[in-house]
């Protein structure tokens, strides 16, 4: 994390502890000519456009006080969407059962992409079924070789 982004999580997590909200992730980007400072938020039951904007407002009065970045920048506060990204280990926890998305940094069995159901966590490794044409097959992933793990939608 950099400096920007770990003072930021200082700085949002006494508010969204105030509205029982959920860091999920942030991200502090150069995206052609502008920067972005992205909070992502959430809930067990979810988080409207009303919720993240009052955390916006409060943090950005907070970001005003302090004023740690010096270049003009575009904050953005929203929910993680339906594909969440899984990072801390509560995320797997809660994500056992339904479908994820996990890709790896180096192969596995000749594959880096793997999608299918959590079927268990540990902090050493995870297990997932995937099929395969139409074959069910257990798949157990290092959790040191995760370089993104998310929630996937499914279509039937």
């Amino acid at each position: 994390m950099s400096k920007i982004t770990t003072l930021v999580e200082e700085l949002v997590t006494p508010i969204l502890d105030d509205m029982s909200l959920e860091l999920i992730d942030m991200e502090y980007v150069k995206e052609g000519s502008n920067w972005f400072l992205r909070v992502f938020i959430d809930k067990d039951s979810g988080v409207d456009i009303e919720e993240c904007g009052i955390v916006s407002e409060r943090l950005s009065e907070k970001l005003d006080e302090i004023d740690p970045i010096p270049h003009n920048y575009f904050l953005e506060v929203s929910s993680p969407g339906a594909e969440r990204p899984l990072k801390k280990e509560k995320d797997f926890e809660k994500a056992i059962g339904k479908n994820v998305y996990v890709k790896t940094y180096e192969p596995l069995n000749g594959e880096k992409a793997f999608e299918g159901t959590l079927l268990s966590y540990t902090s050493d490794q995870l297990a997932l079924e995937v099929t395969i044409k139409t074959r069910k097959k257990k798949v157990e992933i290092p959790t040191d070789k995760i370089a993104i793990a998310r929630l996937a939608v499914t279509f039937s």
